[in-house]
This record gives C-alpha cells, sequence and structure tokens, in this order.
C-alpha cells in the first residue's frame, strides 16, 4: 500500500502563500474547465440549521493533473461566541489512477481560502480594466484582506475602500491593510459612497440580501461578487446583471442555483435558460472579456472542485519539495 502525506495548516501556510504562483495555479484550473474533458458533479451541500451550520463538498477530475481532491468545508456562523472559527474543513488527495489515497490536507480552510482570493484574482485580471488602481472591498472578514491582497498582485491597485455593516471594523481593517500593504486604504460608512470612483469592486460577505445596488454602477467598473455560494445568499441587487455589459459566472450551471444569477433569475430579469460564456471560456480566449475601457463588467464566484483539486495538487507538490509534513505508512 502506498504511503500517505500528512500535511498540518503550519505546513500548508508555509508551503502555499497567496501569490502569483497561486492565482497561475488557479487559473489554468478556470482554463482546464473551459478545454472539456473535466469531471466536476455539482456541490453536495448540508444544512444543519439547528446549530446554523452547513456542510460542503466538492471535488473535480482534471485530466492532466495525477490527482484529484475531494474537500469537506464546514461552516457554523455561531462558532465565534463559543471562541471558534467560523469555517474549518479539510481535503482528501487521491491518485486519479488509482483512487488511492495519497494526502491528508488538514488546512482549516486555508487553501479554499487561497483559491478564493486567487480566483478573484483571475476575474480582475480578465475582466477588469488593466490600469485599474483603485478598489472597493464590502466585508470585513478574511476574504476581504485576501481579495486585497490578490488584486495587488495583478493589477496596480493605488488606494482602496472598505464598507462593512460594522463601521468599527472596517476602520480597523483599513488601518490594518494601510501598514500591510503600504497603500492608502480607508473605511467608508456608506456602500454607494465606498464604490464611486473604484475601479474594481469585490463583494465579500454572507448577505442574504442586496448589499450593491445597479443604479451604483458607473461605466468602467468591475465587479466580482463571491459572496453568494449558497441558495439562500444575494448581494447584489438583481438588476445588476442586466445593468452589466458582460454577465462572467464561474460555473453556470452553479451560478443558476447559488450565485446572484440565481436571484435575477428568481426576479424575472434573467431567463432561466439564458446562456453565459464562463470564467474558463474567457481564460481559455474562446470567448471575449472586456472588449472596451467603458464596459461595466460582472464576475459571479460560487467557487468550484477544479480550484480545490488545483491548489490542493499543487499545495503537495510544494510540501514536497520543501519537506514539510509526515508519512502516514499503510
Amino acid at each position: 500500500m502506498p504511503s500517505i502525506r500528512i500535511l498540518t495548516e503550519a505546513d500548508l501556510r508555509q508551503a502555499v502563500p497567496l501569490d502569483r504562483t497561486a492565482i497561475g495555479c488557479v487559473e489554468d484550473a478556470f482554463r482546464a474547465l473551459a478545454g472539456g474533458g473535466v469531471v466536476m458533479p455539482p456541490i453536495l451541500s448540508m444544512a444543519i440549521a439547528e446549530f446554523n451550520g452547513e456542510v460542503d463538498v466538492k471535488t473535480a477530475y482534471v485530466p492532466g493533473l495525477d490527482s484529484f481532491a475531494l474537500k469537506i468545508s464546514p461552516g457554523f456562523f455561531d462558532n465565534p461566541k463559543i471562541g471558534l472559527p467560523s469555517t474549518s474543513g479539510l481535503m482528501v488527495l487521491f491518485s486519479a489512477r488509482t483512487g488511492q489515497v495519497e494526502a491528508l490536507l488538514l488546512d482549516n480552510g486555508y487553501l479554499t481560502d487561497v483559491r478564493t482570493a486567487a480566483a478573484g484574482a483571475v476575474a480582475a485580471r480578465h475582466l477588469s480594466r488593466p490600469n485599474a488602481t483603485r478598489a472597493a472591498i464590502f466585508g470585513t472578514g478574511l476574504q476581504a484582506r485576501l481579495q486585497l491582497q490578490a488584486l495587488c498582485l495583478v493589477r496596480p491597485i493605488a488606494s482602496a475602500t472598505i464598507w462593512g455593516r460594522r463601521t468599527d471594523a472596517a476602520e480597523a481593517l483599513a488601518a490594518s491593510l494601510t501598514a500591510e500593504f503600504g497603500i492608502a486604504v480607508t473605511a467608508c460608512p456608506d456602500p454607494a459612497t465606498a464604490m464611486e470612483g473604484a475601479d474594481i469592486i469585490v463583494t465579500t460577505t454572507p448577505a442574504t440580501a442586496p448589499i450593491l445596488m445597479a443604479d451604483w454602477l458607473r461605466p468602467g467598473q468591475h465587479v466580482t461578487a463571491m459572496g453568494a455560494d449558497q441558495h439562500t445568499k444575494s448581494e447584489l441587487d438583481p438588476a445588476c446583471l442586466t445593468r452589466a455589459d458582460l454577465y462572467v459566472p464561474d460555473r453556470l450551471s452553479q451560478t443558476r442555483a447559488l450565485g446572484e444569477l440565481r436571484s435575477a433569475i428568481a426576479a424575472g430579469v434573467v431567463s432561466a435558460d439564458q446562456d453565459f460564456a464562463e470564467l474558463g471560456a474567457v481564460v481559455a480566449g474562446t470567448a471575449p472579456g472586456r472588449t472596451t475601457p467603458d464596459q461595466i463588467t460582472i464576475a459571479d464566484l460560487t467557487g468550484t472542485g477544479v480550484q480545490d483539486t488545483a491548489i490542493a495538487t499543487h499545495a503537495r507538490t510544494c510540501a514536497l519539495r520543501d519537506g514539510l509534513g509526515t508519512t502516514l505508512e499503510s
């Protein structure tokens, strides 16, 4: 029986920083998704309403990768009240040839955080204006921080504005990001004002009602919405999708069921069978991205299994290279 590599969160944080290599890894995953041959079943999602929790399971087989990942991702949103993080989880890496377990990645959600931020960077790289310098981030959690960090790796971001429901949290995050990234980051108590003049807006919240309205959008802006990963969530006014010149889902079937597209269909502003080119097709060059500076573009990111397989495979490669983790002889 083959040996199994055990990688802890500490190992994985050392092996896989949020950098251009991680972004490239996720970009390649989207390209593969557009190329055909990928096997990616629908997300398995189980709600545990009694404890304000949910568990999502994602996976994908990607031709050309020697392994595939199965990710188990719990989210229990009352945990902070008892001193625990809201999210945790792990990934299991299997051989694509034999199905044997190759590695256990005990990341507590870290790799998901990295690949989610990297997907935001991929969307910005292909849909925002290349000279975008101003960002607006909706949300004050970890993903708000990581999305700005990732944007700075693909666009010449010089300033950013943070909006959150709690002004004190937005102010604290803005101060921290200013110190960490060396750019001017400020908090704004009004969301419409926060995105005024921004080139790129990223929404990172668990909102269940719109926090960004269609009439706030201005020519040339790009929006990445990544909070609506459940059928109860929605961050964008449904009219945003008709106001935009280009709407790009990460996976059309998923966004019809979970993302901002679901809300637009439910509101009757988009037909349920309307077709949209996916982000992978834009990355691969088989569908157009932004074609003029004045276009309004929207990326709807619900999270895909190909991202998980790609980042898990990348993580194991980096960890083995650096001699990290322990080996369990089976």
